[in-house]
């Protein structure tokens, strides 16, 4: 894939980030999509709520255009189902709520599928992520002891929430100084504080972490491996029969190969999945 880097220290996520591999073709699935609910059918679009930027999972464009991992993957469950994704940008914790009254189909949003959330909607899992930190080349950053450092964060995200706080935690409970947590609101922004040295540190969803990673030149790289991997849903409402057809037009994009090209085009194969399931953190264990 192509990666951007500007002439500052900063990346963006609208600079030439979209691959230029095409798209991975994908034909509709006649008995698959004959279960879809009848007004989906009927209006020939599925309303994805979705909340940007999130690179590379979902972001825009240098035209505005929402593009990313899960914005290709979508809109091949779509074409599996002889739909058209349509999507609304919303505020990441309205979109739950919106699926439950009805405004949107389903939600898009790296939403990790959680106990918690399970018990507002059901989740439909397509990719398997965890929690990852950056540091800037040469550092030596370890998450698990980190008391005293800067870490950027992006806002209301599993890491600003629940992964660094309960780090910071544990180092005063050790008699250390806590965790200094950083946030920002895009993943861009802390990004870019790292690179140019305004923390320490970065934690992210791992595919994000990779991401900028891959995006800086060599001026970041991982600290530490992967931890608290869990899966990745997209939300419905609870008992809506819709989840079950998304489920089959995923495991039918995983059977075909589409769905690791898809991946493979973003630079996301690590967290690919072999089985689609519906409400995944009971099978598979709740995460972050």
């Amino acid at each position: 894939m192509v990666l951007a880097v500007t002439v500052s220290a900063c990346v963006k996520n609208t600079e030439g980030l979209v691959p230029v591999a095409a798209p991975v073709p994908v034909d509709k699935v006649d008995a698959i999509a004959a279960q879809l609910p009848q007004e989906i059918a009927s209006s020939g679009r599925l309303i994805v709520g979705v909340n940007v930027p999130y690179a590379p999972n979902e972001f825009k464009d240098e035209s505005g255009r929402i593009v990313g991992f899960d914005v290709d993957l979508m809109d091949a469950v779509a074409a599996v189902l002889g739909v058209r994704a349509e999507y609304k940008q919303a505020d990441f914790d309205k979109i739950i709520p919106a699926v439950q009254a009805g405004t949107y189909n389903l939600g898009m949003s790296s939403f990790t599928d959680t106990a918690e959330r399970e018990e507002s909607v059901d989740f439909v899992t397509y990719y398997r992520a965890g929690i990852q930190w950056a540091q800037r080349e040469g550092d030596s950053v370890d998450p698990n002891d980190a008391c005293g450092l800067r870490v950027a964060v992006q806002t209301t995200t599993t890491e600003d929430i629940d992964e660094v706080p309960a780090k910071s935690e544990a180092c005063v409970a050790a008699g250390r100084p806590p965790i200094n947590k950083v946030k920002y609101d895009s993943q861009d922004e802390a990004t870019n504080a790292l690179i140019l040295g305004r923390v320490d540190a970065l934690s992210a969803d791992s595919p994000v972490t990779a991401y900028a990673i891959a995006r800086s030149s060599g001026r970041l790289e991982p600290a530490g491996p992967v931890f608290d991997s869990a899966p990745y849903g997209w939300p419905v409402r609870k008992g809506s029969p819709l989840g079950p057809v998304l489920q089959q037009a995923m495991q039918h994009l995983i059977d075909s190969g589409a769905y690791q090209q898809i991946a493979a085009n973003w630079g996301v194969e690590a967290g690919v999945i072999e089985t689609s399931v519906i409400n995944g953190a009971a099978s598979e264990g709740s995460g972050g």
